[in-house]
Order: C-alpha cells, then structure tokens, then sequence
C-alpha cells in the first residue's frame, strides 16, 4: 500500500494530466457530432478486429466438436441412402424408403455406416494401417469395409472391444474389385508401394477406351463395399506394348496423410452370401 501511495505522489501531475485530457475527450466526442461520428467509426473497427481474432481462435479449438458432429451427421445420411435397401430381384417395382423393411416386408437393409475416428495411422510403409476407435463392443468385425468422406479408405483386419484395424489400400497384400465407371470393365486395384498418393489397376485390355480423369469405383462384386464407392481418378494411362494390357496410375480420392474420421459399412447380408457361396465350393 505504501509503495502505491509512493507512486500516486511521484506521478501526481501526469495522472492529473491523463484524467483531465481523457474528461476533455469524453466531453469532445459527446457534444461533437463529427468527432462522436469518427471515434464510434475507430472503435467499431478496433472491437471488429478483436472480436474477428478472438473468433478465429474461438473457432480453432472447437474444430475437434464440428468434426464430430459432421461425421456424425454423414453417418445419417449414409444410412438414409436408398442404395441401403435391397431386395431380391423381382419383376414387381417396391418403392424403397430408408427403414428396415419396406410395408410390404420384401426388401431389406443391407448396409449400414458407423462412424469412427482414426487414432493411429502409417503411410509411408509397404504396407499401411490405420487403427479407429470402434471396436466389437460398437458392432465392427473382421472383413468390413472402411471408406472415407471422399472414397474407400481399405478392409477391418483385426479388432479388440473398442478398437479396429484397418488394412488400407495402400498396403502391398490388400486387393481389391475395381470397375471403370465410364464403361464397366472390372479388374483388381492393388498398391505398387511407391506414392501414398497412387494405386494402380492391372489387366485392363487396351481395347478398352480410358482416358485420364476417368473415374474408378467399387464394383460391388466385394462383401466389404457397397457398389459405385468412389476410388480414385485415372492420372496415367501406361500401354504395355509386349502384354497388350494396361496398367492404370489411379489418383485416390481419400487423402491418407489427413483423413481423420471413416466410415465402417456393415454389410448385414454379408454372412448369408459367404456361407452359400463356400458351402457351393465344397460341394464342387
């Protein structure tokens, strides 16, 4: 208390002075409409500026919730998708809606999303995983397909009770059913373990016309993937003159280095068609 006291005498005259002139301006700026006009002008933009930085910042930490709740939000949307519901071929036309069964009870749900968020990730190995945290207890198992926001993401190798790996396409073992949406020719897209940016499709005949941009989805002939999921655009075309086939460089659609949040796709009718088909096999 004594050192403030100490201070108030030794700057007596200039606080004086700081008190005097902030009472000048107040009363400069109240009875003056220009100067009122220019000071409220000078203070909107200095209170603007602030508000503007303290938003940005604001903004920044809550990045973590709108991720949330847009991957959220997309999970909802996934499942609204007609493509979900399937029913056995027919020559009877259902109208489809997004419940588990339509009135009639004929067609059923085949697919559903889940959301989950990546944990841990490789890109730049031979052969990539990424670990999401959504495990058995949330309803994923081995051989469910992941995609992301943007395009297939790879196939849940292994699980615990709340977590899942996933094997991405950018792993030397991973294989999978790939068409060219422009023309329907399906083939294997597989990785080469170059670019984490790349993948290439094999044993396509050049009599097939490709062209760069084109694009290449799931083709539907996997249990994992729902058909037309988007993989990648071409970005190269390389004729092998000596096999007559091509090898296609494939841009992917999902950006490994910054995905963030997938999406596991439950395929429910999964189990029927794998149990029919190996019971085919055996009885060969």
């Amino acid at each position: 208390m004594r050192n403030i006291f100490l201070f108030i005498r030794r700057y007596f005259n200039f606080l004086f002075f700081l008190v005097l002139q902030i009472i000048a301006l107040s009363f400069l700026f109240r009875y003056n409409k220009f100067h009122e006009a220019a000071f409220m002008g000078v203070a909107n933009e200095i209170t603007g500026r602030i508000g503007n930085q303290y938003s940005n910042v604001e903004y920044y930490f809550h990045l973590k919730k709108t991720n949330e709740a847009l991957a959220s939000q997309n999970e909802s949307l996934l499942n609204a998708l007609k493509d979900n519901i399937q029913g056995p071929d027919t020559a009877s036309i259902f109208v489809r809606d997004t419940l588990s069964f339509d009135s009639l009870r004929r067609d059923a749900r085949k697919y559903i999303w889940r959301e989950a968020r990546v944990v841990n990730k490789s890109v730049s190995l031979q052969n990539n995983y990424l670990t999401i945290h959504r495990g058995e207890k949330q309803g994923v198992t081995k051989d469910m397909g992941v995609t992301s926001p943007n395009g297939i993401v790879g196939i849940v190798v292994n699980t615990s009770e709340n977590f899942a790996v996933v094997m991405t396409i950018l792993n030397r073992r991973s294989s999978i059913s790939a068409k060219l949406k422009k023309t329907g020719e399906i083939t294997k897209i597989q990785w080469d373990g170059d670019s984490p940016e790349f993948v290439t499709m094999t044993n396509l005949p050049v009599s097939v016309p490709v062209a760069k941009g084109d694009s290449v989805i799931t083709s539907g002939y996997s249990l994992a993937f729902p058909p037309g999921i988007l993989i990648g655009t071409i970005d190269e075309v390389i004729n092998d003159q000596s096999s007559n086939f091509y090898t296609l460089k494939v841009k992917t659609a999902t950006d490994f280095y910054n995905v963030e949040y997938v999406y596991v796709v439950d395929n429910m009718q999964r189990e029927e068609q794998k149990k029919l088909e190996e019971a085919t096999q055996r009885n060969q």
